[in-house]
Formats: C-alpha cells, sequence, structure tokens
C-alpha cells in the first residue's frame, strides 16, 4: 500500500457514473480538489451497500470540510447509474474492472470467497490531494460506520 505523502499515478482511463449520465474520464480529472476516494467491492451486496450508504449520508458534511468523493468499484458505469439512483448517491462513481486504481495504490490483495482464492482491492478510503498525493488513508473500513470514519479522519487533518 502507498504511504501517506506518496503521489499516486492516476491518468487512468475509467468509465464514471455521475449525475444520471455514464461517460469516460481519466481518473486525474475527477481529483480536481481534495477528495476522498472510497473503494468497494460490489453494487447491491450487503457490507458494500452500507458502505456508500453512510458515505452518502456523511456526503454533506465533507464536502462542509472541503473534499469531494469518489466511489470505486469494479460494477460497470451502467450498473453505478441505477446503484446511484437507487440509494440516493450524489458524487461520481467509478468502474474499474481492471483494479487500476488499486494497482496505483499497492492495494490489491489476496482475498478467498466460498473456498475459491482471487485478487481484488483492498476495502479502504484514500483521502488525495489535488495533485494526487496521498494525504491521509484508512485501511480498516467499518462499512456501517463509514461516513463516521471519513469524517473523523478528515477533522483529524
Amino acid at each position: 500500500m502507498k504511504a501517506v505523502g506518496e503521489r499516486l499515478e492516476l491518468n487512468i482511463e475509467v468509465a464514471v457514473a455521475m449525475d444520471g449520465a455514464k461517460s469516460r474520464a481519466s481518473f486525474a480529472d475527477l481529483i480536481d480538489r481534495p477528495t476522498v476516494v472510497s473503494v468497494y467491492m460490489r453494487n447491491n451486496t450487503g457490507s458494500c451497500d452500507k458502505q456508500m450508504i453512510a458515505l452518502s449520508e456523511a456526503a454533506p458534511r465533507i464536502r462542509e470540510l472541503g473534499f469531494a468523493i469518489v466511489g470505486v468499484s469494479k460494477d460497470t458505469a451502467g450498473s453505478h447509474l441505477k446503484y446511484a439512483a437507487k440509494h440516493g448517491i450524489d458524487f461520481p462513481l467509478v468502474s474499474d474492472p481492471e483494479h487500476a486504481f488499486a494497482r496505483a495504490t499497492d492495494s490489491l490483495i489476496e482475498k478467498k470467497m466460498y473456498g475459491r482464492v482471487f485478487w481484488g482491492p483492498s476495502r479502504s478510503a484514500y483521502v488525495l490531494d489535488k495533485d494526487g498525493t496521498l494525504v491521509a488513508l484508512c485501511e480498516n473500513v467499518d462499512a456501517a460506520r463509514h461516513g463516521e470514519q471519513v469524517v473523523a479522519l478528515l477533522e483529524s487533518l
């Protein structure tokens, strides 16, 4: 995992669901001010839903503190559009099926589910400065309290 103070290489082409529309962009272009990037595994799954809903509920306070928010999972931009509408998520959701963001943060980890072993991104949140420098990190996401975790982290900066 990248360390606080390191600059991430974010010139990654991604699909984005934002403001009810799909588009393509460089991940770096989404980080135009200090931003919280929250990584979750998949739309419409128990813990991931809790994580994103908690973050969405905390979004007004996070913005008040001067930070933007981006969610990242392997789901398609089309799936993200439906997911955002269903849960009232008003920040960009990035489709990253190749785990490019996890590779940029050195946070691709081995996982096990139902006896199957595979590689996937760490469920983490990254606070980035507008130039892509890692300012803070939340490695142990508590899905149900994720919004509170992020707010506490930002208030401590």
